[in-house]
């Protein structure tokens, strides 16, 4: 295991969290998903946007970890409502992640403080 894989941190946000507890995912899902993400078995769609699906199947999750220190689970879409993310959502999830990147301990834990994020695989 890398440095890198030790302190990666693991975040889904609030939309995120009441999206996939409608959908009945629950956080040790969201762990075993990104256990795999981090070995490579996700689509990288580039610029640090990550496409894995989950619920067997069912659902897609759009993860975003630019720098590969923060993950990031921030959208969650259902197959049957939606084949895949548009060129315009890909590029604006693409600047999310170059900002997430930018984030440092205090305003990673102002956010987790204001409920906008929530840490989850918390294996530090």
């Amino acid at each position: 295991m890398t440095y890198a894989e030790q302190t990666a941190r693991t975040f889904k946000t609030a939309w995120f969290a009441k999206a996939a507890r409608k959908a009945l995912i629950d956080d040790a899902e969201l762990c075993r998903a990104i256990a795999e993400v981090r070995k490579g078995q996700a689509d990288d769609l580039g610029g640090g946007v990550f496409k894995k699906r989950l619920d067997k199947n069912r659902s897609r999750s759009i993860i975003l970890a630019k720098g590969r220190e923060h993950w990031v689970y921030e959208y969650l879409f259902a197959k049957k409502d939606q084949d895949n993310i548009d060129d315009k959502e890909l590029a604006a999830f693409r600047k999310l992640a170059g900002t997430y990147e930018g984030l440092d301990d205090q305003q990673l834990d102002w956010l987790l403080k204001d409920g906008d994020f929530l840490e989850i695989c918390h294996d530090r």
